[in-house]
């Protein structure tokens, strides 16, 4: 851990819509978004998931044919690290000394993911992360991240890391994220406007849920912003009466937890935009570890134990590298300053 090491600090959460499919806008009220949270103090802002340039939730209205009016404009307004708009980002972060955590539909190549870029105070990029599944269908639109995505970084506020809705849901993927003994953790959420009273596993009181047992599990602090729906979203959406309770406005319930699971603060309303702000003590994760580790004085790994590929996929390769990568057996020294073959059965 960092020498330098701030452990009390204040932190915020974004309530809010996205300009919806606006790259441009979104990323002036990003930056505007990031501006009030280190006026008020804030070390460390988290947005929405994909809030730039919003969540495609044409997906759950309607069928893949009628989707495509929104596929160009969605892609066109997505994200590429290479895009300068990006560097707007990192310098609103450095010229405001604030951590930002963003959550956006990231374009690479003629593919989009669901990523999260993690930003400290100084502008420097951390990291970028992609969900590792998009979930149902999301994954009409959004390819996969990979083992090496499941990350917990150093920084000056602790040990930071970040997922993506239902990516709550997925036990193995918390306990390898608890086992980087996580102290901050930014669980981005969309909205919870869609299939209101059809579909609970989609409700702010599941998924809210869901982030609070991660904090309790974790030990962790968890930061849970979460989109609005806006009327003019909907007016773009909606056309025809069978949809208007399939998609509503508001669904804004975020909310930011304590390493024992407690909220931290007063939720906004669901139609509601705003910041939502909480005070870290880095200390409060080693008395909550002091009842459960789950990772640590109360794991049991003589009985359950996690086995994770943390390798950067790698799509394409050179054949003549990868040929000789399997004909050389692995070295390693015998202790009498020799080298010996290693021989595993291991995939």
């Amino acid at each position: 851990m960092k020498q330098n090491l701030k452990a009390n600090y204040k932190v915020a959460a974004v309530q809010a819509a996205p300009e919806f499919l606006d790259l441009d806008k979104g990323i002036a009220k990003a930056v505007a978004l990031i501006e009030e949270a280190a006026r008020a103090g804030a070390s460390l802002i988290a947005f929405p998931e994909v809030w730039l340039p919003g969540y495609p939730w044409w997906i759950w209205l309607d069928s893949p044919a009628w989707g495509m009016q929104f596929v160009r404009r969605h892609f066109e307004n997505s994200l590429s690290l290479e895009d300068e708009r990006f560097e707007t980002i990192k310098s609103a972060a450095a010229r405001n000394g604030i951590y930002v955590v963003l959550g956006f539909s990231e374009r690479s190549g003629g593919s989009l993911y669901i990523a999260q870029a993690i930003i400290d105070d100084h502008g420097q990029l951390i990291a970028t992360r992609r969900k590792l599944k998009p979930t149902h269908a999301e994954r009409t639109v959004y390819g996969e991240g990979d083992g090496s995505h499941l990350a917990v970084h150093d920084t000056s506020i602790g040990r930071l890391g970040a997922l993506c809705c239902a990516e709550h849901i997925q036990p193995l993927t918390k306990f390898a994220m608890y086992a980087q003994n996580e102290q901050v953790h930014v669980a981005s959420w969309p909205s919870f406007s869609v299939y209101r009273g059809a579909a609970y596993q989609l409700s702010a009181q599941a998924n809210n849920a869901a982030s609070q047992v991660y904090a309790l599990e974790g030990q962790c602090y968890v930061l849970a912003p979460c989109a609005t729906v806006s009327k003019a979203m909907v007016d773009m959406l909606v056309d025809t009466e069978n949809k208007r309770v399939l998609l509503t406005e508001g669904g804004g319930y975020a909310m930011i937890y304590g390493p024992d699971g407690a909220p931290l603060c007063e939720p906004l309303g669901e139609t509601e935009e705003g910041l939502l702000f909480a005070d870290v003590d880095l200390g409060a994760v080693s008395m909550a570890k002091a009842a459960y580790d789950p990772v640590g004085h109360y794991s049991r790994p003589d009985v359950f134990r996690l086995l994770v590929n943390r390798k950067p996929a790698q799509l394409v390769a050179e054949f003549e590298h990868e040929a000789m990568a399997q004909k050389e057996p692995a070295k390693t020294s015998n202790g009498n300053g020799g080298n010996e073959s290693l021989a595993s059965d291991a995939p």
